[in-house]
């Protein structure tokens, strides 16, 4: 009798703790879902130049990444702009970037290597061109730069293919019609006060800190780019297409421009990956990306802008499945 109730005693004590075992599994399949990993290894993020939105954006946006992601490194990596971008992550140099779409759709076209590799992640904030002057400047028009020293941003930046191309369609030759300097917005500034320099050109999330500094001490002014001369550059077709008329709030820059929106040109800007980008890791970059919006923004504007409702447009760069796979488990 005794033997028959000590084994019924074990019996109750087995099922007990295999009742047990089933719950806590069923909590932990409730806390981190059963196939759920944590992305791990390192990535090199390309940014831009030294005080550019670009740069800025990354620097916050690696603090996020570093708290979502704790397995993976991270590094940044500064550059020139967004043709030298879309060149490191398309040949392996760098994992993630920002470029605009007018830049990726001209490296498409021109078939440059690991072109047809290029995924899209996220379509961010836009990018308004901006071509300053000082305030007393006589130029009012950009067929006016003619025989004036223009900074038109540095060999791989987005700022020089959007410059020239506008140029041109203000019937201006680039290279023989104007003093061409290839500098960034790190160094414009200062060209400009120096007097160095009688333009130059950006293009940026608004207010981009560098031009807002140089208000702040400098008195300049931005030229108008109309939507006549916005209708000329599209003409020309191809990459030109992803160019569209936009207007400068009057209060991007208060200094500068004393209460009057000013008509210019926008393009969207993309975060771009590979197809040999791990989906896991490209998954969890793109949450981090559209949850930290609100926290970066408090710091550097254009980051406000990026709206899961648009995020997933990609164009000209198809969806990388990490973040296909985001965009169907996130709800707008």
């Amino acid at each position: 009798m005794l033997h028959a109730l000590s084994r019924f005693g074990r019996r109750r004590t087995l099922q007990g703790g295999a009742a047990a075992v089933v719950v806590l599994g069923l909590l932990s399949w409730w806390v981190l879902p059963i196939g759920e990993e944590e992305p791990s290894g390192s990535l090199t993020f390309s940014t831009g130049v030294r005080s550019g939105v670009y740069q800025r954006y990354g620097q916050r946006l690696e603090g996020a990444l570093a708290k979502d992601m704790p397995k993976v490194s991270i590094q940044l990596q500064t550059s020139e702009g967004s043709q030298q971008n879309i060149e490191r992550v398309a040949t392996g140099k760098a994992d993630f970037t920002i470029a605009t779409a007018d830049a990726v759709a001209t490296y498409l076209q021109s078939g440059k290597p690991g072109a047809e590799r290029l995924r899209g992640c996220v379509r961010l904030y836009d990018d308004y061109v901006q071509l300053i002057v000082p305030r007393d400047s006589g130029i009012r028009t950009v067929a006016d730069l003619r025989g004036k020293r223009v900074g038109v941003g540095q060999k791989g930046s987005g700022v020089l293919l959007v410059a020239d191309r506008l140029m041109k369609a203000a019937g201006l030759d680039p290279a023989a019609d104007i003093t061409p300097v290839q500098a960034g917005i790190d160094t414009m500034p200062a060209r400009l006060t120096d007097d160095r320099l009688d333009a130059f050109f950006w293009s940026g999330g608004l207010p981009t800190g560098a031009v807002q500094e140089l208000s702040e001490k400098f008195s300049i002014r931005l030229v108008p780019l109309g939507e006549a001369l916005v209708t000329r550059l599209q003409a020309a077709g191809g990459s030109t297409r992803y160019y569209r008329s936009a207007v400068m709030p009057a209060d991007a820059y208060l200094n500068a421009q004393q209460g009057e929106a000013v008509p210019t040109v926008a393009v969207s800007n993309l975060l771009i990956t590979t197809d040999r980008t791990d989906p896991l890791m490209t998954e969890a970059f793109t949450r981090t990306v559209i949850d930290s919006r609100d926290r970066i923004g408090r710091e550097v504007h254009s980051a406000q802008l990026v709206d899961l409702r648009t995020a997933i447009y990609t164009d000209p760069l198809p969806l990388h499945e990490g973040a296909r796979r985001y965009y169907r488990s996130a709800k707008p």
